[in-house]
């Protein structure tokens, strides 16, 4: 077997030992250690190779957004500002048929603003926003659906961990993957709540429902309002605004926004001691893990290199004469597939370093082809077998009523409106762009 040969096969192995349950990491690592060993008869090689994957991993300045940004967001989350933000939003869009969820969509953007964590949005909007919907008689599956839908902002509006993983695998500043975020991010919560209203209008069977009754729900008076909201959207303005105006680097962002939230949550009296260790170590746990599937990353990448993958498929791609149009649509047929059997992690760790060097010389933002990844393989979170976000939401609502089918069957539209977006963006790479 020649070179390419080994590596389509290593390639194929990983998706297959991941998808069996093997730690992403391992298999990652493992896999490629062999593939440099065989190819080069020299083991010495494959463990060079792999030290001066840690060495970088490690030494990466960048690296420090991480632990900063995941602290941010569980004392962000342990402070409750998610029930805060949703009392808000609801009471905004309360009065329009469909409007419960439509406050779920807007509150997770906010939430997603200071989280960037899908798996936190889903668990946090379960339990605040799902029963509030039954009680107003909403059909189960949209109720279902609209938190699974919302859930994946987390993952595109910035802070997003997958964001910072597709930096570090692309070598590009996440800083400008964060500001990249901002408009994506914004358009697909702002087509979910379009989709809602349209569905309300066409189908409300599916979507169910009643306004609430004046006296179900007391109005919140302004001071209220503010009370509740300007702690989380001062603590967007911090970050983000830092950031975009170039005031601060996205690490020094992160750690101003550790200090805000730790402040907001103390303010608040909702950060116990006990809860405080736990958010440490919580965040250490999430860190290493996150450094460790980096390092395999950067040891795969050099893999593929190694046996010529990537230009192998250059010229394959090349060879059929397919342009810009077909070349995205394939990849997003990829994506899709990947996105039945794979988290979205192992998707960006498998596949980027692949087309990179396919869509680097033809001129393409790779700051684009970020963000055309990571929603691309978040639509992989609403589709069985592996929606991560559908799982979380059967376990966190713990409702013999509500079964698992349930939570896929209400998040299917909210994954038709996330590739409609995705089409978007390919479409205008300049929402994507704009702000830089």
């Amino acid at each position: 077997m020649s070179p390419v040969e080994i590596g389509l096969v290593s390639v194929g192995a990983i998706v297959v030992l991941i998808y069996l349950g093997v730690y992403i990491p391992v298999a990652l690592a493992g896999v490629s250690f062999v593939t440099i060993w065989i190819v080069s008869e020299r083991p010495i090689l494959a463990v060079n190779f792999l030290r001066q994957a840690v060495g970088d991993s490690v030494t990466e300045y960048e690296f420090a957004t991480i632990p900063l940004f995941t602290f941010m967001g569980l004392l962000v989350s342990k402070a409750g500002m998610g029930t805060d933000v949703y009392a808000v939003t609801n009471q905004a869009f309360r009065r329009i048929r469909g409007g419960i969820g439509m406050a779920t969509v807007g509150a997770n953007a906010l939430f997603a603003a200071v989280t960037g964590s899908s798996i936190a949005s889903a668990s946090v909007f379960t339990r605040v926003s799902v029963p509030e919907m039954l009680k107003l008689d909403y059909n189960p599956r949209f109720a279902v659906g609209v938190v699974a839908g919302s859930s994946v902002l987390g993952m595109i509006i910035p802070p997003s961990a997958m964001l910072i993983i597709y930096a570090f695998v692309a070598e590009v500043s996440v800083g400008d993957m964060f500001i990249a975020g901002i408009v994506p991010g914004l358009l697909l919560a702002v087509a979910y709540i379009i989709a809602i209203f349209i569905m309300a209008a066409l189908t409300p069977a599916f979507v169910g429902g009643r306004i609430a009754d004046p006296d179900e729900e007391p109005e919140l008076s302004r001071s209220e309002v503010i009370a509740l909201i300007l702690p989380l959207l001062s603590l967007i303005v911090l970050v983000l605004g830092g950031i975009y105006t170039g005031w601060l680097t996205p690490v020094e962002a992160g750690a101003a926004g550790c200090l805000g939230a730790f402040v907001i949550a103390v303010l608040k009296r909702r950060m116990t001691l006990a809860g405080f260790w736990s958010a440490l170590l919580e965040t250490g746990h999430i860190t290493a893990a996150i450094l460790f599937l980096i390092t395999a990353a950067s040891f795969y990448s050099r893999m593929l290199g190694f046996v010529d993958l990537p230009n192998a498929l250059q010229d394959f791609l090349t060879a059929q004469t397919l342009d810009f149009f077909w070349i995205m649509v394939a990849y997003v047929l990829l994506m899709l597939f990947l996105g039945t059997l794979l988290d979205t992690a192992s998707i960006i760790l498998i596949v980027v370093p692949l087309f990179i060097d396919i869509i680097e010389p033809m001129g393409l933002s790779l700051i684009w082809f970020g963000i055309i990844t990571v929603i691309g393989a978040e639509i992989g979170l609403l589709t069985p077998p592996l929606g991560i976000s559908c799982f979380v939401i059967k376990s966190t609502l713990n409702d013999d009523r509500i079964s698992l089918k349930d939570v896929f069957l209400g998040a299917l539209p909210f994954a038709v409106v996330m590739l409609i977006v995705l089409i978007v963006l390919i479409r205008f790479p300049v929402l994507s762009t704009g702000l830089l």
